[in-house]
């Protein structure tokens, strides 16, 4: 029982090591598709104790052995009572260096769970290590320093994601949030009168706040899913601008939405022109709202982004029980574009945006594989070992989301194409849809790395 893994990563042991013992290593290695959540960060992998939250109010409490840490080569952790009292688990990470070069990390787990149950939790940690470390490394070569970075809506699936990937790189987070500060990396943030000194310090904002989008259509919504988008961005671009010595960089989420509900099969890149409807009203003036920080000669960009592939929220996670009970299929007659990406793919652009002095403007966040919803409907399937033919009637989406929502949402079709950043030698973790969701659901085959993967070797055994 229990399970030895091990595959190289291109860094050295002191910086995996580093990278471990930073705020959100926890988070980035925790699967997607595990009913599980992050409940308590260890302050310490000497000695510290991190909580994870599962389904029925359970709690997975791991305490650090300080007689197994060894650094930069070892530290490990135990399952503390109650769970532990039922079940034992001792996890030893490891870290030497490979032949070749880089860091060959092993994780060595002695519990009753058989390997096949734990194969695919670490074959994915693995492949997040590797592609993390390496989407670090292209960062620092444009920006050395470690930067602050104001982030709002840190709570969210994409904000909580990103602070994760900034810390475990070694940049300090500042979560702007809309109540009194309950921990030294908060500060309160009034969106419609933000404080003078909200932005003291601060390198780079990244802004994505905003009301959920995907709801019916009604007038009340539609005014607060503007509002809660221009106002506030307006407000924290005049702050950037106003501030002495403040921040140099000031990036706002968008979306492909800004293109219209339906192009056709026109090639859409950063300098098509916008489309019509209500979402492209709102992704216009989104970005406009940005133009107090661009006048103030701050760098600024604006992540239009495609649809994120997630288990843990979005399209993804309505579709996987979906799939998975043999009941998916392509919506209507499957002709319509889905301009998707890979969650890790989108925070890698975010951190592009944010440490790359080269990157400005309109940035299209969308994979360079793309796919009509057919087409995505039969992969998910193919992942899921599942059949995918039983089409989706119109009427479906149109009863959750209205008429004018399920035009725009549901049945949009826009054919986008990251050209920006495939001028700039962006590197993707999952350009292709198959690989993207085997990633984030788990599907691999074999304890494979990423399409583009720095993974030079994986093993697994009993």
């Amino acid at each position: 029982m229990g399970l030895t893994y091990s595959s190289v990563v291109p860094a050295e042991p002191d910086e995996v090591f580093a990278w471990h013992s930073r705020p959100g290593a926890i988070t980035r290695l925790m699967p997607p598709w595990q009913p599980v959540r992050v409940a308590r960060e260890a302050p310490s992998v000497r000695d510290g104790q991190a909580v994870l939250a599962l389904p029925g109010g359970l709690r997975w409490v791991a305490g650090h052995d300080p007689s197994g840490y060894h650094p930069p080569r070892q530290f490990a952790d135990v399952l503390l009572p109650p769970l532990g009292a039922a079940l034992h688990w001792r996890h030893t990470h490891q870290f030497t260096p490979a032949p070749g070069g880089g860091t060959m990390v092993v994780d060595v787990v002695s519990t009753p769970v058989p390997a096949r149950v734990l194969r695919p939790m670490f074959a994915y940690r693995h492949r997040q290590l590797a592609a993390d470390l390496a989407a670090h490394a292209r960062a620092r070569e444009v920006c050395p320093e470690p930067l602050t970075v104001a982030l709002t809506g840190a709570s969210g699936l994409i904000g909580s994601s990103l602070a994760a990937l900034l810390t475990t790189g070694g940049h300090r987070v500042i979560r702007l949030v809309r109540r009194a500060p309950q921990q030294a990396d908060e500060r309160e943030w009034r969106p419609d009168a933000p404080d003078s000194e909200l932005l003291a310090g601060v390198d780079a904002v990244v802004h994505l706040a905003g009301a959920p989008i995907g709801r019916r259509f009604t007038e009340e919504n539609k005014r607060e899913i503007l509002a809660s988008r221009t106002g506030p961005t307006r407000a924290l671009a005049l702050l950037a601008a106003m501030s002495p010595g403040g921040p140099r960089t000031f990036v706002t989420a968008s979306a492909v939405g800004f293109y219209g509900a339906d192009r056709g099969d026109e090639v859409l890149t950063e300098n098509s022109e916008r489309g019509g409807g209500f979402l492209a009203d709102v992704a216009a003036a989104w970005e406009d709202a940005t133009a107090p920080a661009t006048a103030a000669g701050i760098r600024t960009v604006q992540v239009r982004t495609g649809i994120v592939q997630t288990p843990r929220g979005g399209m993804l996670r309505l579709l996987y029980p979906l799939f998975e009970a043999g009941l998916g299929g392509p919506l209507g007659d499957g002709t319509g574009w889905q301009p998707w990406i890979e969650i890790d793919d989108l925070l890698d652009i975010y951190l592009r945006a944010v440490t790359d002095p080269a990157v400005a403007g309109p940035v299209n966040a969308v994979a360079p594989g793309e796919a009509r919803n057919a087409e995505y409907a039969r992969t998910l399937g193919r992942v899921l070992r599942r059949p995918a033919l039983i089409p989706v009637p119109p009427f479906g989406p149109q009863l959750l989301l209205g008429a004018e929502g399920a035009r725009e949402l549901a049945a949009a079709s826009q054919r986008v194409h990251p050209v920006a950043l495939a001028a700039a030698g962006h590197v993707f973790r999952y350009p292709h849809l198959e690989g993207a969701l085997r990633h984030v659901l788990g599907r691999h085959p074999s304890p494979a790395g990423p399409q583009s993967a720095p993974i030079r070797d994986a093993a697994a055994s009993e």
